[in-house]
C-alpha cells in the first residue's frame, strides 16, 4: 500500500512539474506585416489606386517640366553673364527664384495632397477590414498571438524575416479574390 501511494504521489508530482515546465515553456509569438506592401501588391489594380498613380503621375511630370525650365533660365543667365549683360541676367536670376519658389510651394501642396489621399486609400473601411480578417486567419493558424505592422510601428528595431507575413498575406487575399 505504501508502494501505491509513493507510486501515486510519484506520479502526481510529475505530472505537476512537467505541466509547469510547460506552461513555463509557452512562448508569446510574434509576426510583422509590411501593409504598405500589402497595398501596393493586392490593391494596384483597382481603380482608386490607379487614379492615384496616375495623378502621382501627372504631378511628377510637372515638377519635372518646371524643373527642366528652370535649369535653362540658368543656363540662359550664365551665357547673358558671360554676355557681360548683367541688366538681363538679373532680371533671368529674379524670374528664376520666382518660378523656384512656386516650385517648391507646388511641390508641398501636391505631396501633401497624395499623401492625405493615399491615407484615405489605406484607410478605407473594405480594405482594412479585409486585410486584418486574412492577418486573423494567418496569426491563429500559425500560432501567432501578435502582429506587428512595420509601417506604422517604428519600435521594430530588428525582425527575423521568418516572422513576416506579408507574403502570405498577399498571397492569401489574391486567392480569396481569385487573381
Amino acid at each position: 500500500m505504501k508502494r501505491i501511494l509513493f507510486f501515486a504521489i510519484l506520479v502526481v508530482s510529475l505530472v505537476l512539474t512537467l505541466s509547469g515546465i510547460a506552461e513555463a515553456q509557452i512562448l508569446t509569438r510574434f509576426a510583422v506585416v509590411d501593409l504598405n506592401r500589402v497595398y501596393m501588391a493586392y490593391f494596384s489594380e483597382s481603380r482608386q489606386v490607379r487614379e492615384f498613380m496616375e495623378r502621382s503621375a501627372r504631378v511628377q511630370a510637372e515638377i519635372d517640366n518646371q524643373t527642366r525650365e528652370i535649369q535653362n533660365l540658368r543656363f540662359n543667365m550664365v551665357n547673358l553673364r558671360n554676355q557681360g549683360d548683367m541688366e538681363q541676367a538679373m532680371r533671368l536670376e529674379a524670374e528664376i527664384a520666382r518660378r523656384e519658389q512656386n516650385l517648391s510651394e507646388y511641390h508641398s501642396v501636391q505631396r501633401s495632397s497624395l499623401e492625405s489621399q493615399l491615407n484615405n486609400l489605406r484607410q478605407s473601411s473594405a480594405f482594412l477590414e479585409q486585410i486584418y480578417d486574412e492577418i486573423r486567419l494567418i496569426a491563429e493558424s500559425e500560432g501567432y498571438s501578435t502582429v506587428l505592422s512595420l509601417s506604422e510601428n517604428a519600435g521594430i528595431i530588428w525582425y527575423s524575416p521568418t516572422v513576416d507575413i506579408t507574403d502570405r498575406l498577399i498571397a492569401n487575399l489574391r486567392s480569396r479574390a481569385g487573381r
